[in-house]
C-alpha cells in the first residue's frame, strides 16, 4: 500500500520555513513562492513542525529544559530564584456565527476576541514556561488554579512567586507563596500616611515584577504572536514552539556575556 506523496522539502527546509512563518508571520503562499513548492507543502510542513517545536520545552542551561509546571516549580525551587507570573492576551479570529461558544473568546479587559496563556518567567525576565491557551473570558487566577498552581506550590518547595493583583487570592491558599501587591485598607478619606506607604509599596512591588512584562514583550515581538489569524486550534503549540525558541536564545546570549 502506498503511503501518500513525499514530501518535496527536506527536514531542514520544513524547519526554516516554519521558524519564518513563526517570526514574521509570512503567508504560506510567500512561502510557497520562496521555496518553490506548493502552498499545500508549506502548509503541511508547518502542521509536522510546529508541534514537534512546541514539545523541545524551555531551555534554562545547555541540555535541560522545562516541559510543564512541575518542572518550573521544582527548578525554581532548586536554584533558589524568584518566579515571575503573568497573563497575556493574544488576538484571534471572531469565532463563526452560531457556535455556542462564541462568547468565550470575548476578553473582559480588551473587549476583542482573544485568548490567554500564563508566562513564567524568572528574576531575569527569561521565559521559563507557557501555558497552553485558553478562551480570553478565562480569569487569571482561574487559570491558574487549572493549570495546578496553587497544588504545586502548597505541597512543593519553597519558591517565592511574583504576581500582579489579578492573583490576589493565591497568596493564602499557597500559605505566602504567591506575593501580589498590597490591598488597599481605605477605600476612602485615607489618611496621606497610609497613601505615601501604599504607594511606596506598590512600587516597589511593580519594580521587581516588571521583568515579566519584558519576557512577555520579547514573546510578542515574534508576529505570529502579535496577532493570531489562523486557526484556534493551533494556537497553544504556536505558542509554546515560540516560547521554546525564545528561551534558547536567551539561554544562548547569557552563555556568551557570561565570559566578558
Amino acid at each position: 500500500m502506498g503511503a501518500g506523496a513525499k514530501c518535496r522539502l527536506v527536514f531542514v527546509d520544513r524547519l526554516l520555513a516554519t521558524l519564518v512563518h513563526l517570526r514574521h508571520a509570512t503567508t504560506h503562499d510567500v512561502l510557497a513562492c520562496w521555496f518553490g513548492v506548493d502552498r499545500s507543502t508549506i502548509t503541511r510542513a508547518i502542521a509536522e513542525m510546529r508541534p514537534l517545536l512546541a514539545e523541545r520545552g524551555c531551555t534554562v542551561s545547555p541540555g535541560v529544559r522545562l516541559r510543564i509546571l512541575a518542572e518550573v516549580i521544582d527548578h525554581l525551587g532548586a536554584s533558589g530564584k524568584t518566579g515571575i507570573i503573568d497573563g497575556t492576551e493574544i488576538r484571534v479570529r471572531r469565532p463563526a456565527v452560531g457556535r455556542k461558544d462564541r462568547d468565550r473568546f470575548v476578553s473582559g479587559k480588551s473587549k476583542q476576541n482573544a485568548v490567554k496563556t500564563m508566562v513564567v518567567t524568572d528574576g531575569d525576565g527569561r521565559v521559563l514556561f507557557c501555558s497552553p491557551t485558553r478562551p480570553g473570558s478565562c480569569a487569571d487566577i482561574t487559570h491558574a488554579r487549572q493549570l495546578g498552581l496553587v497544588t504545586l506550590l502548597a505541597h512543593g518547595p519553597a519558591v517565592e512567586i511574583l504576581a500582579d493583583a489579578g492573583y490576589q487570592g493565591l497568596g493564602a491558599q499557597t500559605g505566602g507563596r504567591v506575593i501580589t501587591p498590597p490591598h488597599r485598607k481605605f477605600k476612602k478619606a485615607a489618611p496621606d500616611w497610609y497613601e505615601e506607604m501604599h504607594e511606596r509599596q506598590r512600587k516597589a512591588h511593580s519594580s521587581r515584577r516588571i521583568r515579566v512584562e519584558h519576557g512577555i514583550a520579547h514573546l510578542k515581538n515574534w508576529r505570529a504572536l502579535a496577532r493570531h489569524l489562523g486557526r484556534r486550534e493551533h494556537i497553544s503549540d504556536t505558542v509554546q514552539a515560540i516560547a521554546g525558541l525564545l528561551s534558547h536564545q536567551q539561554t544562548a546570549d547569557l552563555a556568551s556575556a557570561r565570559p566578558m
